[in-house]
């Protein structure tokens, strides 16, 4: 096994430095820091809700754990209600994006005229054109490029199904979700609504937002640049001029 030199593990380092600077870049912009107190107060909250839940604090379960005028109990409904408040934010925030994305998949997949087939995906693509890339049938590459040879493969059109009822179904859960918080009291409404809404607004979500990372990295793997240089030893060890390494680019012979 090789073990890494002193110039490797800089190299790691530098990587690891540079990341760590532009990720305290974007925290200083209005977004990063909106994003990351948004965070910050669903992990806190979370938390805090899983913490009572285990009763991991006994001190709080007077006269019992489970009786409604406890402490635990009345915590337990305040971290609710500011989960459900922060789930909002998000589900009923972005809900207009979303039914736009519906209102273009519904001319895309039920439109009986080919050519609002072929505008409701195309204009779908363009909205999601940071990870949903089009194939040569429906002109998104060029006329050119063949695309045996073409790394960047389309994505596959399920994907738009998935994303797109992921996150409209993200936020009819948190419909259901805060109807049953605000609509009834902690005395009469069922425990297992609250779980389940979170529960299944949670797996869409994150289900869409899985699709849409793996496949964002997919093709920004696939679309780096196709001369990118090759290091070939030198024949020649005394020429340094290349620190010993040659620079080729892909295709060409060496």
């Amino acid at each position: 096994m090789i073990s890494p030199t002193k110039t490797d593990r800089m190299v790691a380092t530098g990587e690891r430095t540079a990341k760590v600077q532009s990720f305290a870049r974007w925290v200083f912009t209005p977004l990063g820091f909106f994003i990351t107190i948004y965070g910050l107060n669903v992990i806190a909250w979370g938390g805090m809700l899983f913490l009572l839940l285990c009763n991991a604090a006994p001190a709080m379960c007077h006269p019992s754990c489970n009786s409604p005028n406890s402490s635990r109990r009345i915590w337990i409904e305040i971290d609710s209600q500011i989960l459900n408040a922060l789930f909002c934010v998000t589900g009923f925030g972005l809900a207009p994006w979303r039914i736009r994305d519906l209102f273009q998949w519904c001319r895309w997949r039920l439109a009986r005229s080919p050519r609002t087939h072929q505008r409701g995906l195309a204009r779908l693509a363009e909205i999601h054109a940071n990870w949903f890339l089009l194939g040569r049938q429906d002109g998104a590459l060029p006329s050119t490029t063949d695309h045996e040879t073409d790394p960047r493969h389309p994505t596959p059109r399920w994907k738009m199904d998935v994303v797109v009822w992921g996150n409209m179904l993200n936020s009819v859960f948190q419909i259901c979700l805060a109807v049953c918080m605000w609509a009834m009291n902690r005395f009469n409404r069922p425990s297992w609504t609250t779980g389940l809404f979170v529960c299944l607004a949670c797996l869409v979500a994150a289900g869409a937002g899985i699709i849409m990372w793996l496949e964002k990295k997919r093709i920004n793997k696939a679309s780096e640049h196709p001369g990118a240089l090759l290091l070939v030893p030198l024949a020649n060890p005394s020429d340094k001029s290349s620190q010993g390494y040659l620079h080729v680019s892909q295709g060409e012979s060496i």
